[in-house]
């Protein structure tokens, strides 16, 4: 990225005039790469990641993943608000590396049991123009909280469900104002016994096509603990007080809390970072970044 060279660029002749304060650099930028690692809780498979007592996801070689505090760290560092409900974050292991990455983020929201009775009655037209009628009240939150405000551009994929699999799943397309960027979050709620985990594909619309089967691979190997199963649902079990429709369009009105701004505009910030610490590592001390 440009941003990444420049860094680097500035950081290279800095060092050429200044060794001293170089390797004092050095020092603090290989501090900070570390605190990031351990702070993320970033592991790269293949294994089993733990989302909390809720779920698991096999995650393969090539991928790497960060339980609940981990997660909820690279949210922050991301831009986004958090709540709690972060339990797993999946991604390319050269997500940080990559000028076209994208992740998978994962929530669970214990609802209750949501009923699938409206499967067949699902209406993209009308939940499109309820989300776009009530954005504006999402976007003063956002605002308040310092973030950029997301604007409902069209359906990416529209809203559908799979009875087998209890997935509902759509993506939206947004406008990042004022920086004007577009990106896509793709949702699949997957309806378990007391809630749902809601995984969020962050990418650039321009990627969505290629990325999505890659992502949809990932999530085969995502499962509810014993106990947590959709089909293990019991009389007396609590009961959400919506059913599919109100998923969608009450995640369409969340606009996207994990809107992906990491992805899209301050991801180059922490590859400074990482690109920093490890090729001024390389340079004074001759060790790999790692």
């Amino acid at each position: 990225m440009k941003l990444r060279c420049v860094l680097l660029a500035l950081c290279f002749g800095f060092f050429v005039s200044y060794p001293v304060q170089a390797q004092e650099a050095s020092e603090d930028a290989d501090q900070a790469f570390e605190e990031f690692m351990k702070k993320s809780e970033l592991e790269v498979g293949p294994l089993t990641g733990r989302m909390s007592k809720v779920a698991e996801i096999n995650t393969p070689e090539g991928y790497m993943f960060s339980g609940p505090k981990g997660t909820q760290y690279l949210m922050e560092l991301m831009g986004n608000p958090v709540d709690g409900s972060e339990i797993g974050f999946v991604s390319p292991d050269n997500y940080f590396e990559s000028d076209d990455g994208w992740f998978l983020v994962f929530e669970f929201n214990e609802v209750g049991y949501v009923k699938d009775d409206e499967k067949d009655s699902l209406d993209a037209d009308a939940m499109l123009k309820s989300i776009r009628d009530n954005e504006q009240s999402s976007n003063d939150y956002r605002q308040a909280q310092g973030y950029s405000t997301l604007h409902v551009q069209r359906w990416a994929v529209s809203p559908n469900y799979n009875s087998e699999t209890q997935n509902l799943e759509w993506a939206l397309e947004f406008e990042v104002r004022p920086e004007m960027d577009r990106i896509v979050n793709h949702n699949i709620k997957i309806l378990g016994r007391n809630g749902y985990v809601q995984a969020t594909l962050v990418c650039g619309p321009e990627q969505l096509q290629s990325v999505l089967p890659e992502a949809r691979e990932i999530l085969r190997g995502f499962t509810y603990q014993s106990g947590q199963k959709y089909a293990e649902y019991r009389k007396g079990d609590k009961i959400a007080e919506y059913g599919l429709t109100g998923l969608v369009v009450g995640g369409g009105l969340a606009l996207a809390a994990k809107s992906g701004l990491l992805g899209r505009l301050l991801k180059p910030l922490i590859i400074g970072v990482l690109a920093f610490g490890a090729f001024i590592k390389k340079i004074f001390t001759g060790k790999n970044g790692r």
